[in-house]
């Protein structure tokens, strides 16, 4: 895969990377990259399908998704990293933290599920086929920001934008991931240092599924934000960053 990605920061400082949620792109992360390169080397890139990353035929699985962190963390020669991701990018890193143990330093999962799949997802997946990316902007914005920032124009022309540059194809295979999503059982052999964010106002992954990871996860902790809904990362930049500085281990 050419996975399209930033890398900034210090040289030979701490690595986090930072995955993007379905539907945005890289530029969901803008409010966090200030923030975290004063004292780590940040990579953020683009799932399949979505922002400048290319969008092969699906389906997809989420095995593939944490396949091309690991490629390409392996081509930046990125032996471990912090993770951080929301939604789909939190799923990824679960994955991740599973299945390739020694490459995940501290986990950071925001606004998502380990137990999210479903029939509803291919439903989906067949709608962007049919109708195009378009169809998608407002059924999306309402379920990822609450009301107040739902209606502001820049949050509609930005996180608009992200959702009408996404490919069809790749956005409807990373639907089918989710809907084949398989960690729910493997929370238990997470062993990296993990963070759970997740929105009060989140329709879509509610604060309970948050409680569910961190029960099965040991040693794991829940925060929740309010007023903040799907993209909590962008809806309360300043609480996220915070959050992320201090389980990442470069507050002051």
């Amino acid at each position: 895969m050419n996975v399209n990605h930033e890398l900034t920061g210090p040289e030979g400082a701490p690595v986090v990377v930072l995955s993007n949620s379905l539907g945005t792109d890289m530029r969901l992360w803008d409010e966090q990259v200030p923030a975290l390169t004063g004292r780590f080397r940040v990579l953020r890139y683009d799932q399949r399908g979505h922002g400048g990353t290319e969008g092969k035929p699906g389906p997809y699985t989420l095995a593939q998704l944490g396949g091309d962190v690991l490629e390409l963390m392996d081509r930046l020669n990125i032996s471990e990293a912090h993770f951080a991701g929301v939604s789909l990018g939190g799923m990824t890193g679960m994955w991740l933290a599973e299945h390739a143990p020694e490459r995940i330093d501290r986990l950071a999962l925001i606004c998502t599920s380990a137990d999210l799949g479903g029939t509803a997802w291919l439903d989906r997946a067949a709608t962007v086929r049919a109708n195009g990316m378009s169809a998608m902007v407002e059924p999306s914005l309402p379920r990822w920001f609450t009301p107040a920032a739902a209606e502001r124009p820049d949050v509609r022309a930005k996180f608009g934008d992200m959702i009408t540059r996404a490919d069809a194809e790749g956005y409807a295979g990373c639907c089918e991931a989710i809907a084949g999503m398989d960690i729910l059982d493997g929370l238990s052999g997470i062993t990296a240092p993990t963070l759970v964010i997740a929105g009060a106002e989140d329709p879509a992954t509610p604060p309970s599924h948050a409680e569910r990871i961190a029960a099965g996860v040991a040693g794991a902790r829940v925060e929740v934000l309010s007023p903040a809904a799907h993209l909590a990362n962008a809806e309360q930049p300043e609480a996220v960053n915070r959050l992320l500085l201090e389980h990442f281990g470069g507050a002051a």
